[in-house]
């Protein structure tokens, strides 16, 4: 009876050692190895990095939409008033009282067609300019791509677009049905000039992002330099075709919103598109672009040092 119980007892240990044993070499050469090292120099977007971190991506936007609307009697709705009361201020001053409006038919409807693109534009720059310092403990906690806490705040900003857009479509299929207004093919190029707004908010709000972490007092001056760079963008509240000369007009493309904003409203209105000012605006977002993410990632690599 002893030696069976010391048979027992010596097979139970070495079960036991065989279980708390360290995994072999060839079991641990199996298992994924993440090696993160200082990259040197001007980086260029590593794409496949963002795409890793897409769920990321979704819960940051997720969660800046919750927070933006947390404990709001009216909720999303906040997303159509903000256009819809500029629209009333600029159809009441400026459209009656200036006469601004004479000679532009649906002046309300041609002010709203601009002020919602340009508010998306206005709340993404707005946003991701302060979104590194307002995430500061989850930047200096875990390792991720910086550049997701940017291109998350344009992601809310967006929602609240598509928000807005529905208020668009309502006075559009009203003033149709009124006066006959239909778009025409040009409205299949919406979302393209959308896709610009959101390059050119990504490489200003970047660029934005990365200088607030070392110089706090961006975060005042962008809200005023946002509003004057709405006043620089006179598409958005007058016909500058009417106003302006024609030097005038061949520069305000270097404006990346002036263009975008412009045929954004041709192209849900219904008008003519000016490719000029397309093609010069998408190609200033596109180099705003490329310099904003290639500042951001040259200095990402300090932001939890001074942050």
């Amino acid at each position: 009876m002893v030696s069976s119980a010391l048979d027992v007892r010596e097979k139970s240990c070495s079960l036991a050692t065989a279980e708390i044993s360290p995994p072999s070499a060839e079991t641990a050469d199996d298992l994924p190895v993440t090696v993160i090292e200082r990259r040197r120099g001007w980086q260029i977007v590593d794409l496949r990095e963002l795409w890793r971190y897409r769920e990321l991506l979704y819960f940051l936007v997720w969660r800046d939409v919750k927070v933006r609307y947390k404990q709001t009697a009216l909720g999303a709705a906040w997303a159509v008033l903000q256009p819809l009361a500029t629209m009333l201020v600029f159809t009441l001053f400026l459209g009656r009282v200036s006469g601004v409006a004479d000679g532009i038919a649906h002046y309300s409807l041609f002010v709203f067609a601009g002020m919602l693109p340009w508010s998306f534009f206005a709340t993404a720059i707005t946003s991701a300019g302060g979104s590194v310092v307002g995430n500061q403990n989850l930047v200096t906690k875990v390792y991720f791509p910086r550049l997701i806490v940017p291109t998350g705040a344009i992601g809310a900003a967006l929602v609240d677009f598509a928000i807005a857009l529905g208020m668009l479509a309502l006075m559009l299929l009203y003033y149709g049905l009124r006066d006959g207004l239909t778009p025409g093919w040009e409205i299949v190029l919406a979302p393209a000039i959308v896709l610009l707004l959101m390059v050119a908010a990504l490489g200003v709000g970047a660029l934005l992002a990365a200088l607030t972490v070392a110089y706090r007092d961006f975060r005042h001056v962008v809200p005023f330099a946002v509003q004057l760079w709405m006043f620089a963008t006179p598409c958005i509240y007058l016909n500058a075709d009417a106003v302006l000369g024609p030097r005038s007009q061949a520069l305000l493309p270097l404006n990346p919103a002036y263009g975008l904003v412009l045929n954004f409203r041709q192209a849900m209105l219904g008008g003519p598109l000016d490719w000029y000012a397309l093609a010069v605006s998408g190609a200033v977002s596109v180099a705003l672009l490329l310099l904003g993410c290639l500042y951001f990632r040259r200095v990402e690599r300090s932001f939890a040092d001074i942050i």
